[in-house]
């Protein structure tokens, strides 16, 4: 029994550090651009086609980040 005065109390530190964990990395945009990274290996870099597609991307994101100010 009096090891759950303790063990209880931890487990709650550590289900708050994840809930904090969790919308920290909401806010620092770790979950912006789920989908690019997975699709970005499947293309040769020197592609201009490409390349056009990344400036593209860039651009939208810029713009979307000029909205959120």
């Amino acid at each position: 029994m009096a090891a759950l005065y303790v063990m209880i109390p931890i487990a709650v530190i550590i289900v708050a550090l994840a809930i904090w964990l969790f919308f920290w990395a909401v806010d620092s945009g770790q979950y912006d651009d789920l989908e690019g990274p997975a699709h970005s290996i499947l293309f040769d870099d020197e592609d201009p086609r490409h390349q056009a597609g990344i400036d593209e991307a860039e651009r939208s994101t810029d713009g979307d980040d000029e909205r959120k100010t």
